[in-house]
């Protein structure tokens, strides 16, 4: 096992278990769904979180994969990804109450989740930044990471303080349009969606 894949096998797991808090949360509300009110507000927003973590899945597999392991690198990953899961994990509620609606938990949490996640994308850049730079042409795929990031903060941060559900649901409807638009694209055109081979930091010089 190479190092990557070792520190790899502890980023995924951690991420794997956002995805099935998501899940539980949605198969709990289906379960429940004669008692409770799911709309379509907690549905939109528990899609959108699962194709962030799967984006940022593939992005630390494709910009970390050279990267030598450190224990620095396994922390700052570990805060990432419980970044996520918290995030993940707030998304439907524990517990099924009956007459309840998920549009109730959506505004006392939506907020927090959508912060939790632009942060998680913020320290995630912040943390590849030194092996996208080591890439070649680094510069220029640090640009376009940074303007990825702008822009998802352009559209999830006013997502976020929204108190109408029609803003939230255009902004975050775009951004899932966009995660769409790439997932299509890899497969379509993958060699597009390839960052070029970086030098690993030890062999560098």
């Amino acid at each position: 096992m190479s190092a990557f894949e070792f520190f790899f096998s502890f980023y995924g797991l951690l991420l794997g278990l956002s995805v099935a808090a998501i899940a539980t949360g949605l198969a709990l509300a289906i379960q429940n769904r004669r008692t409770m009110r799911i709309g379509y507000l907690t549905p939109l927003l528990a899609t959108f979180v699962a194709l962030d973590i799967a984006s940022f899945w593939d992005f630390a597999w494709t910009v970390l994969r050279d990267a030598p392991f450190s224990y620095g690198l396994l922390v700052m990953g570990l805060i990432v990804a419980l970044v996520y899961f918290v995030a993940a994990s707030l998304v439907f509620p524990y517990a099924a109450t009956e007459g309840q609606s998920l549009d109730d938990h959506f505004w006392a949490n939506k907020r927090t989740v959508l912060l939790l996640t632009t942060v998680a994308n913020t320290l995630a850049l912040c943390l590849a930044l030194p092996f996208v730079l080591a890439a070649p042409d680094g510069a220029v795929l640090a640009f376009g990471y940074g303007f990825n990031l702008l822009l998802y903060v352009l559209l999830i941060l006013p997502a976020a303080l929204a108190k109408r559900p029609r803003l939230f649901v255009i902004l975050t409807t775009l951004h899932i349009g966009l995660y769409l638009a790439i997932a299509v694209t890899s497969v379509l055109a993958p060699s597009l969606m390839t960052m070029p081979e970086s030098t690993p930091p030890a062999a560098a010089g």
